[in-house]
């Protein structure tokens, strides 16, 4: 691993020598990391803050994440587990992206993704693998990932530890061929034909990657844990923000007057899926763009907040 910061735009395909660097090595285990012991029992060693490789990955965090105050990276432990189960786990991950390079002509478009979640989440992913449960305890028919460089969205699903840590995992992901999931796609179990292997929001400029369950053990492989300190992001309340803004509810309402029947469940399902943290605010946020479209969007920010609307219904457009 050399080049996490800058790896997101170059195509790879992965051998033997590769998934070797991500689960071997010679770093020596802290043993006095006692807030880290569940990561060390589970076959990850601390990396040493000077190292080459522990200043790339901080540095990807400082300088990725979009916030006001950086987060302070506390600790990166690199997965070294030798056991037989680790070995299956990186053999699985050798053969699928074999197999996904060439389907897909050579490439299988191998890129480090960010998850972020619990300690307890993170402990059980190292042990056993992904789970079809989600942190909220419900079903989920996929797992979204962050590229290198917009890893907000796993910052904001990660938790504090009793520490006041938040945890991420640093994964190897393989692609393949991309399928475009929406808002309105959040019903999907699998590809929409064995021609893709993962999907993306956004083609061209992708802030999210969406692995499907039943790929999820094989096509992900955490290579790192990244512990770090954010005290300014608060779980129980969110920043205002400076632009205009209105509420999810007041929004919806709006909404309700432009959409159709279809895009308005879908807007309402992802609202409930929200209210019970099943996902965060940011992707809510997206959510809401994908199903809504941004012109619409606009309008309605430019009108209510600003301008005191008129609004006509019989032809569906927003009247000044």
């Amino acid at each position: 691993m050399n080049r996490i910061v800058e790896e997101d735009q170059v195509s790879m395909t992965m051998d033997d020598g590769e998934i070797s660097d991500a689960t071997s090595g010679s770093n020596e285990i802290d043993s006095g990391s006692n807030c880290f012991e569940h990561f060390v029992a589970n076959g990850f060693s601390k990396v040493d803050e000077s190292s080459l490789e522990a200043c790339i990955i901080q540095t990807s965090v400082s300088q990725n994440l979009e916030m006001a105050k950086r987060p302070r990276v506390v600790a990166v432990h690199k997965n070294l587990n030798t056991s037989r189960s680790w070995q299956i786990r990186a053999h699985s991950f050798r053969v699928s992206a074999k197999a996904v390079a060439e389907k897909c002509g050579g490439d299988a478009r191998i890129r480090y993704a960010w998850y972020g979640a619990s300690r307890d989440e993170i402990c059980e992913i190292v042990t056993h693998g992904f789970s079809w449960r989600t942190k909220a305890g419900g079903g989920s028919h996929s797992r979204s990932l962050s590229p290198a460089k917009h890893l907000l969205d796993s910052v904001l699903s990660s938790t504090v530890d009793e520490n006041g840590l938040r945890h991420l995992l640093l994964c190897r992901v393989i692609l393949g061929k991309q399928e475009v999931v929406t808002g309105d796609s959040s019903d999907q179990f699998h590809p929409i034909s064995s021609d893709f292997d993962s999907g993306v929001d956004d083609i061209s400029a992708p802030t999210k990657y969406i692995i499907w369950n039943s790929r999820l053990n094989f096509s992900i492989l955490p290579c790192y844990i990244v512990s770090f300190e954010a005290p300014y992001l608060s779980e129980t309340k969110p920043l205002k923000p400076k632009s205009p803004w209105m509420t999810f509810p007041t929004l919806i309402s709006i909404l309700s007057r432009f959409l159709d029947h279809s895009r308005m469940a879908s807007l309402k399902r992802q609202y409930a899926y929200f209210k019970g943290r099943k996902i965060t605010r940011p992707q809510m946020v997206q959510r809401v763009k994908e199903i809504a479209g941004n012109q619409l969007l606009s309008s309605i920010f430019d009108i209510y907040t600003n301008k005191g609307p008129q609004v006509s219904s019989s032809n569906g457009a927003l009247m000044r």
